[in-house]
C-alpha cells in the first residue's frame, strides 16, 4: 500500500494552542466572570482566551518561526478543555464563534501558516443535543442507538443516569445506563458502528475541511476499535483537501495505522520521552515523571548509545515518508511541561529544542515552552500565557526562535536522510542530508566534556562548513585526528569531536 503524506507537513513547525489560556481580546464579548488571567489554573475554571486573540498574536508566532497551528478542540462545550463537545458544528461563543475561527483562518492562511483542529470522536459531553435527547425520551429517542446503551434502557426500563453524584448516592461505580470514555459519567461513548451516527460524525470532519482548516488531529482514535472507520475517514477528508493532514493520538508505536489507509502521522510521545530522557540526564525530575502514570513509564534516563540505539528503532518502524510527517513534540496539555520533566534546566531544555529542530518529522512546541514556562501535569501545564508581550524567558526564546531559522533555512535540517555517527558517554552525533545539502549535529547532555571519534566519507569533508550559532549553547569542535594521514585509502575521514558539557555543535555544507 502506497503511504501518501502531504507534502508541506516536513516543512512545518507546528504551535499547539490550548485556546482557553492564550490570549484574550477584548472584542469578544465574554457572558459572565472569569478566573483573572495567569491566576493558577483550576479543573473547571475559565479565563476567557479566545480565537481573536490568538490571532492578534500571530506575527509573533510567525516570528518565532511558527508555519502550522494546532488548536485544541474549539466547539461548543462546557468545559475549559472542550473535550466535552455539544456541538460539532458550532464553535464555541466564548472563543468567538465561527466568525472569529474564519479571522484565524484567513489571517493564518495570508501568513502561508497552516491550522488543523483536534477531532473528537470518540465520545462526546453528556450535553450533546442527540444525547440529551434520549435523556428525555429514553428508548423512544431515534437517537438511542448513537451509543451504547444499557439493555434495560433501550428495554424502556429504566432512564440513564448522567448525573449520578447529584443523587446523593455514594456509589463508587453507578449505573450510568450508557458506556461512558474511561467511565466519566460527562463522556458518553459514541456507537459508530450505527451508520447515521457514523455519517453525522464523518460529516462534521467534512465540514470543517470545507470551511477550510489543514487537517485533523484526532483524540484517541485507538479506542474507536474499527479500521474501516478511519479508512473512511481518510478517504472523505482527502476528496475536499487531498493535503489533509490526519494525525492520531497514540502515545505508543503503532506501525498498523501508519500504512496509507488511515493516518499520516501519530503525536511522536516515543521520540519526545526519549529526547527528554537523553537531553535531561541527571536532571529529570523523578518526582513529576512519577506522577504521571504514562511518563512514568516512558521517560527514563538515557545515555548518549541508549538515546541513539532508541533513535535508530524509532527511525526503522515507520515508512520515511512517516517519519518525515511525525508530530515531535516535548510536552502538550496531557503532559508535565517540558522544563518541568527536565527540573527547570533551561540548558537541557535547548538541547531538547535542538533535536527536536534537527532531526525528522515536525516539530510542535507547546505554547509557552519557548519562554520557560513550567507547571506539573494537568491541569497546572494549562497555565495562562503572559498577556505582556515580553514576559518570560527572552533569551530562550531568541535560542528556539535561531534553531527553527536554521531549520527552515538549511533543508538538511527538515528533510531526507539521517544517520548516527557516534555515540558515547552522554554524546551523540548525526549526518543528515537532503538535495545535495548535509548537516552535521552533535550533542553532549552530560555535565562533564566528552570526546568522540567521528568517521565521515571524503567526499563531505572536501567543502566548508557553515556553523549554525546556537545562542546560549557551549559549541564544540570537529578537528581532523591526525591532519594529512587520516584513512584516504578507505575513503573515510576520521575526525575527533570534542564536546563541552551540556554543549552542541551544528555544521551545515552545501
Amino acid at each position: 500500500m502506497t503511504v501518501d503524506t502531504p507534502s508541506w507537513v516536513q516543512d512545518a513547525v507546528f504551535y499547539q494552542v490550548f485556546p482557553d489560556r492564550f490570549a484574550r481580546s477584548p472584542t469578544v464579548p465574554k457572558p459572565g466572570p472569569l478566573e483573572p488571567w495567569g491566576a493558577p489554573p483550576t479543573t473547571h475554571g475559565f479565563q476567557g482566551g479566545d480565537l481573536i486573540g490568538l490571532t492578534d498574536r500571530l506575527d509573533e508566532l510567525v516570528e518565532l518561526g511558527i508555519n502550522a497551528l494546532y488548536l485544541t478542540p474549539i466547539f461548543t462545550s462546557a468545559s475549559n478543555h472542550r473535550y466535552h463537545a455539544y456541538d460539532y458544528l458550532a464553535v464555541d461563543p466564548l472563543l468567538g464563534g465561527e466568525a472569529a475561527l474564519r479571522e484565524l483562518l484567513d489571517r493564518a492562511h495570508a501568513r502561508g501558516m497552516k491550522v488543523i483542529l483536534d477531532g473528537v470522536f470518540n465520545h462526546c459531553g453528556r450535553g450533546f443535543w442527540p444525547f440529551h435527547h434520549i435523556v428525555e425520551n429514553g428508548a423512544a429517542s431515534p437517537y438511542r442507538n448513537w451509543f451504547l446503551l444499557d439493555e434495560d434502557v433501550l428495554a424502556g426500563q429504566r432512564q440513564l443516569n448522567p448525573y449520578p453524584d447529584r443523587g446523593g448516592g455514594q456509589d463508587e461505580h453507578p449505573r450510568l445506563g450508557y458506556r461512558a470514555w474511561w467511565e466519566i459519567p460527562a463522556l458518553p461513548k459514541f456507537n459508530t458502528d450505527d451508520p447515521a451516527a457514523r455519517e453525522y460524525l464523518l460529516s462534521v470532519a467534512e465540514h470543517w475541511l470545507r470551511f477550510g482548516i489543514d487537517g485533523w488531529r484526532l483524540d484517541v482514535p485507538d479506542e474507536i476499535d474499527d479500521e474501516r472507520f478511519w479508512q473512511e475517514f481518510r478517504r472523505r477528508c482527502r476528496a475536499i483537501n487531498p493535503e489533509a493532514y490526519l494525525v492520531g493520538e497514540i502515545w505508543d508505536e503503532a506501525p498498523a495505522w501508519l500504512q496509507g489507509d488511515r493516518f499520516d502521522a501519530l503525536m511522536n510521545y516515543p521520540l519526545g520521552t526519549a529526547v527528554l530522557g537523553f537531553a535531561g540526564g541527571s536532571h529529570l525530575d523523578h518526582g513529576v515523571i512519577d506522577r504521571h502514570g504514562t511518563y512514568r513509564r516512558m521517560v527514563r534516563r538515557l545515555d548518549g548509545p541508549a538515546f541513539a540505539g532508541r533513535l535508530e528503532h524509532l527511525l526503522g518502524t515507520y515508512d520515511r515518508s512517516v517519519v518525515a510527517s511525525q508530530l515531535n513534540l516535548l510536552g502538550s496539555h496531557d503532559t508535565p511541561r517540558a522544563l518541568t520533566v527536565l527540573g527547570g534546566d533551561r540548558l537541557a531544555l535547548r538541547l531538547a529544542v535542538l533535536l527536536q529542530a534537527t532531526l525528522p518529522g515536525a516539530p510542535c512546541i507547546y505554547y509557552g515552552d519557548e519562554i520557560g514556562m513550567e507547571g506539573d501535569q494537568d491541569p497546572d501545564c494549562r497555565r495562562a500565557y503572559p498577556a505582556e508581550r515580553d514576559a518570560g524567558d527572552r533569551w530562550l526564546r531568541t535560542f528556539v526562535q535561531t534553531v527553527l531559522a536554521a531549520r527552515h533555512e538549511h533543508v538538511a535540517l527538515r528533510r531526507g536522510t539521517v544517520r548516527t555517527l557516534a555515540a558515547g558517554g552522554d554524546a551523540v552525533a548525526f549526518l543528515r542530508e537532503a538535495e545535495g545539502q548535509v548537516a552535521f549535529v552533535a550533542l553532549n547532555a552530560g555535565l562533564e566534556p566528552a570526546t568522540l571519534p567521528v568517521e565521515l566519507p571524503h567526499a563531505l569533508t572536501d567543502g566548508a562548513w557553515g556553523e549554525v550559532a546556537l545562542p546560549g549553547l557551549a559549541v564544540g569542535l570537529l578537528l581532523p585526528d591526525e591532519p594529512g594521514a587520516a584513512g584516504s585509502a578507505d575513503g573515510i575521514a576520521r575526525w575527533m569531536l570534542t564536546m563541552p558539557a551540556q554543549g552542541a555543535l551544528v555544521l551545515v555544507q552545501g
